[in-house]
């Protein structure tokens, strides 16, 4: 018999980076769970994956809902009895938009509100899938979690402005420490993903970097050999400071 086929789970993933990464994981021979808060546009989004002959399927999911992220498993474990990789990349920014009011991003001036919303959706969303899915890894023995964060999270190159996006995902990147400790040496790899500045409905049409390339080292860290880093922050393939 040869070896099982992986199965994937893509957060955000029905549009953008989270949508690529989806395709890209599926043309390895993957089967993939992309998961989207909004079940119409997911399953409109695994739909044309699955007309390019991919193995693809969608699922509601919240991810602030640890309910939610509990049905995931349990769906996971019913339906396919394991999951291999979980890539976190659901993510938004609810810092205001408006460049020609820099005040407004100003860390003395944020809401309360716009830290707390970036945190629950960028940093407690991907501990809590998180906690959900790496017990089934554990039972597999395999596992590959990747963190989509942001060289905006930077403390090493921390600049003003954003608070509410740069807070939280310095916070997942926190997270991805504490899990790729706790985890220690064994099969399940926990790693964190600066994808660059990427032309997506968030990133939008002046960034530098394609979603092709902005998947790239999502997608490596992903599908990583069994001596292959843990508990780095990545940038092209490469570690970056934290």
């Amino acid at each position: 018999m040869g070896e099982a086929v992986r199965v994937a789970v893509v957060t955000g993933g029905n549009r953008g980076m989270g949508l690529a990464t989806a395709r890209a994981l599926g043309r390895l021979g993957m089967k993939v769970v992309l998961t989207a808060r909004d079940g119409v546009k997911g399953e409109s989004a695994a739909l044309r994956l699955r007309a390019e002959g991919l193995d693809v399927q969608s699922f509601t999911l919240d991810v602030t809902s640890a309910a939610g992220c509990v049905g995931l498993a349990r769906w996971l474990a019913d339906g396919h009895g394991r999951v291999d990789v979980l890539v976190n990349n659901a993510g938004a920014i609810f810092d205001p938009p408006d460049p020609s009011k820099p005040d407004d991003a100003s860390v003395l001036k944020a809401k309360p509100e716009t830290l707390m919303r970036s945190f629950e959706t960028n940093t407690l969303g991907a501990f809590l899938v998180s906690k959900a899915l790496v017990p089934l890894m554990q039972k597999g023995g395999y596992g590959r979690v990747v963190n989509v964060s942001s060289g905006m999270g930077q403390l090493a190159e921390m600049n003003g402005g954003w608070p509410g996006y740069r807070i939280s995902k310095t916070a997942l990147n926190a997270l991805t420490k504490l899990m790729a400790d706790e985890l220690g040496d064994g099969p399940i790899k926990v790693n964190s993903i600066c994808p660059g500045w990427v032309r997506t409905d968030m990133g939008g049409p002046g960034a530098n970097r394609s979603v092709e390339e902005g998947i790239d080292t999502t997608v490596w860290a992903a599908t990583l050999p069994d001596d292959g880093p843990t508990g780095t922050f990545l940038r092209d393939r490469e570690p970056i400071a934290w």
